[in-house]
């Protein structure tokens, strides 16, 4: 049975990267807010989580329950938009995402550019990353991203070639991730991170939104043990076509002391620096999984 349904989602990308290259916007965006709505209505836990996420962002602020059922709408909505682009953009002119992108502190990534270390760029689960690869690749950079492998690996084979289309040389995580990551940084490539959730369960212990949880270390690590700057980026997205990337100054990533607990410190900055950037549009945080321990006691 999970084969069939694995097979089944390859077919579904499959069909809906064709019909997004063949339908015009206009038509093809409803249809994809169409598609939003009925996953929504269908995956009840997926939006139960999405839900929670957003009342850990308000805080002490919470929503009403309209603004809430408004905003998870949203959630789901911009996550068919992310999709839409995303299958669209091998077949796009790459050239035009200069008008399509508005970006906010490029000069600290060309100063992280002049250390001939690469450079370590964290992201969250925030408006549309690949885009934005796909934009600092028609920049001239060497864009490498890892990313988690799914089933089946027919699927994962797929998003590799299409990211490779726009620019974007995916990794898959793994034993040798680690290794290959290494190496593009002293190749001086660009290596993006997602990573406001940890995949593998051996993440660093920080607080994230209030509660304690796991976020990946590996940014710190490479940032600590390469002296690659560390840069956090926000990515959202702009009425109509259009987006912003905010790309932040360097973490400080000096040693002072041993490794585990320098990478416990600046992987907590990270999450505060998270915060705030998903703070800044909550409904555009693309996050649909568990991703704090009661989340899954709640589960159980």
């Amino acid at each position: 049975m999970a084969g069939a349904r694995a097979r089944a989602a390859y077919l579904g990308y499959r069909a809906g990267a064709e019909i997004a290259r063949v339908l015009p916007p206009a038509l093809a965006h409803p249809l994809a807010r169409v598609a939003s709505r009925t996953w929504m209505a269908t995956s009840t836990h997926r939006r139960d989580q999405v839900a929670r996420n957003l009342e850990r962002v308000a805080g002490a602020a919470p929503l009403d329950s309209d603004a809430q059922r408004r905003a998870v709408d949203a959630v789901f909505d911009y996550y068919a938009r992310y999709w839409y682009e995303l299958f669209r953009l091998p077949y796009e002119d790459l050239d035009q995402l200069e008008d399509r992108v508005d970006c906010e502190g490029f000069e600290h990534l060309e100063a992280a550019a002049r250390h001939h270390r690469g450079m370590v760029l964290a992201l969250p689960h925030l408006g549309n990353w690949d885009l934005a690869g796909a934009w600092l690749a028609r920049r001239g950079y060497r864009v490498t991203a890892v990313a988690e492998p799914v089933d089946p690996p027919e699927l994962f084979d797929w998003f590799v070639a299409t990211r490779a289309k726009i620019g974007i040389e995916a990794v898959p995580l793994g034993p040798d991730a680690g290794s290959v990551v290494l190496r593009h940084l002293r190749e001086e490539r660009v290596v993006c991170l997602v990573c406001d959730r940890d995949i593998t369960g051996d993440g660093v212990e920080v607080t994230f939104f209030g509660e304690r949880t796991h976020l990946p270390g590996g940014p710190a690590t490479l940032a600590l043990r390469t002296g690659a700057p560390l840069l956090p980026v926000g990515l959202s997205f702009l009425p109509g076509a259009r987006h912003r990337i905010r790309i932040l100054p360097p973490l400080p990533t000096d040693r002072q002391g041993r490794l585990r607990d320098d990478v416990t410190r600046v992987t907590q900055q990270l999450a505060g620096v998270f915060e705030d950037l998903i703070g800044a549009t909550p409904e555009q945080w693309l996050m649909m999984q568990p991703n704090w321990p009661s989340d899954t006691r709640d589960e159980r």
